[in-house]
């Protein structure tokens, strides 16, 4: 590979010496990977266009948040419903509140730099002295110390994240480096509660969607709260292969495999590669590591293009190291990467914060935010993953190995390599296999939806569940003065018609309507519930919900 770091010069300002730490190692499979990749796509024949990444302009950046966050009513009162806005910033906590002032305030100075006359409303007049439910939020986090004396290795899920690390911060006066615990993978723990764990795919997609606007909201809060300023990209529109399987959009393949299979959420050459490599077994030495035949694993692709979806592969030709070399080809031709433009940035950062406990935090809720594609595609693969190190004693590929190994796969997109310098690149390297590596360690916490979130929905369902009601009673009404007027009126014109003329008698029966109407479901949070949840809770919890009971399918 030209011009690369030298894999002595890497061991040579490498650190320290734990079975848990990257710093102790040369990242040498991390540099051979690299050169392997470089090595099989200065060999194809064809390219395929690189991604471009546009850098928003000023003032963009942060109306594009806002709008992803569900609030582009605060600077465009075209785009969204007001309701709809007052009740998600009313679930707000200071911090939460504090990153969305920032943006708006971003937002009016650029307009007022633009001299656009559009109305940004002051953020005085946007974030109201806070509720009684918001002063009991900020007290406790305020004083602190029931935050503060939980165990390290606590995960905290009912406090949000970023007040959580304010009073880290607070309490540490600045912060500053990671302790030496830090700089280990501890094994962190989430209580159980009584009303039972949320994960993702336990909400319906209405609820999610609330869900990843407060994780956005909350995640740009944390890193507010540590002073990082990320700069989120976006990807160029490019033509990319509208068919196939390499080289082609997760949300294209998806398309493809559902026509056949209705229902996959996880590309089907995707879960058949992973299914080859474990019909030979996990014990295979270097399993993702050592990579297979150029020439071969070529030849295979192709061959795999014609005859994957007819069915005429022969698998049993595709050998294993062969097969890992395919899946690693997989995940770096997809034309975006698995973790997104949008979001690359954000995961590359998460190392900036300064403790593990934070750094997975944001790792959560970065996932929470990730396309239901990329999300169910990652946890197939971290599973995966896992599953190669459960058998390190005869495969010898740790934790450490497998993140150094997929790092450049996952992270370096098709034209990564030409946008950043070679010390850019040598900087990145370990920070790449670290993201990954607490990826793959932490993924059973990192598929959980917070509880505070949660928390926050179910008030905004509830507010939109007043306001539902009071439209609903303001429409009878509305239909029972329309009603009266027009019996009024036909009696008028015939008022033998109401004593009972040629037999019949007119019975009023309000409750009832000759117009047929549409039922609409509520905007109440649809659940699935945790199999360990205590029902009387969950009862105190939702006095009027409805318990449904059917099948459904994970």
């Amino acid at each position: 590979l030209p011009n690369r770091p030298s894999i002595t010069h890497c061991a040579a300002l490498d650190r320290c010496a734990s079975q848990d730490s990257l710093d102790e190692l040369s990242l040498d499979d991390y540099w051979k990977e690299v050169e392997n990749i470089h090595q099989s796509s200065g060999s194809d024949a064809e390219q395929q266009d690189e991604v471009q990444l546009k850098v928003p302009d000023e003032g963009e950046q942060e109306e594009a948040w806002l709008a992803e966050a569900g609030l582009a009513t605060l600077f465009d009162e075209s785009v969204a419903v007001p309701e709809d806005t007052m009740s998600l910033l009313s679930t707000l906590t200071r911090t939460q509140a504090a990153a969305v002032q920032r943006r708006v305030e971003t937002v009016k100075q650029t307009l007022r730099k633009k001299n656009k006359q559009h109305q940004v409303p002051d953020v005085r007049d946007i974030f109201k002295p806070p509720s009684s439910q918001g002063e009991k939020a900020g007290s406790v986090c305020e004083n602190g110390e029931g935050i503060a004396a939980r165990s390290e290795t606590h995960v905290d899920l009912e406090a949000s994240f970023s007040e959580q690390a304010l009073v880290y911060k607070e309490g540490t006066k600045g912060g500053g480096a990671p302790s030496d615990a830090d700089d280990k993978l501890p094994t962190f723990r989430i209580p159980r509660e009584k009303t039972g764990t949320t994960k993702v795919g336990d909400l319906g997609p209405a609820d999610m969607k609330k869900v990843q606007r407060l994780a956005l909201i909350e995640m740009t809060a944390l890193f507010d709260t540590a002073s990082i300023d990320l700069k989120a990209h976006k990807a160029v529109k490019l033509k990319f292969k509208e068919s196939g399987l390499f080289g082609v959009p997760l949300s294209t393949l998806l398309e493809q495999d559902q026509k056949r299979v209705p229902g996959t959420k996880v590309p089907l050459i995707l879960q058949r590669l992973i299914s080859r490599i474990e019909e030979e077994g996990l014990d295979t030495e270097g399993l993702l590591r050592i990579p297979g035949v150029a020439t071969r694993v070529k030849a295979m692709c192709l061959e795999l293009e014609v005859k994957f979806y007819e069915g005429t592969f022969a698998w049993e030709t595709l050998k294993q190291h062969d097969a890992a070399s395919v899946l690693k080809l997989f995940i770096r031709e997809l034309p975006h990467p698995l973790l997104t433009v949008e979001h690359l940035s954000a995961f590359t950062s998460v190392l900036k914060l300064p403790t593990r406990k934070q750094q997975l935090q944001a790792l959560n809720l970065l996932v929470l935010l990730l396309p239901q594609a990329s999300r169910d595609t990652l946890k197939v693969l971290l599973e995966f993953f896992e599953r190669v190190i459960d058998h390190k004693e005869q495969n010898k590929m740790t934790l450490n190995n497998v993140a150094m190994v997929m790092a450049p796969n996952i992270f370096m997109f098709k034209g990564f390599r030409h946008k950043i310098s070679e010390q850019q690149e040598f900087n990145m390297a370990s920070e790449m296999a670290n993201i990954v590596r607490l990826l793959i360690r932490y993924q059973n916490l990192l598929w959980t939806i917070p509880k505070f979130i949660m928390d926050q929905v179910r008030k905004q369902n509830m507010e939109n569940q007043k306001k539902m009601s009071r439209d609903r009673a303001m429409r009878k009404i509305l239909k029972k003065m329309a009603y009266d007027r027009e019996k009024s009126d036909k009696q008028e014109k015939n008022p033998a018609e109401g004593d009972g003329a040629q037999g019949f008698i007119r019975v009023q029966a309000p409750q009832f309507s000759k117009i047929s109407m549409a039922v609409q479901l509520t905007n109440d949070l649809q659940r699935c519930l945790d199999e360990e949840a205590y029902m009387k809770d969950l009862m105190e919890l939702n006095p009027s919900a409805d318990w449904v009971i059917r099948p459904v399918q994970r």
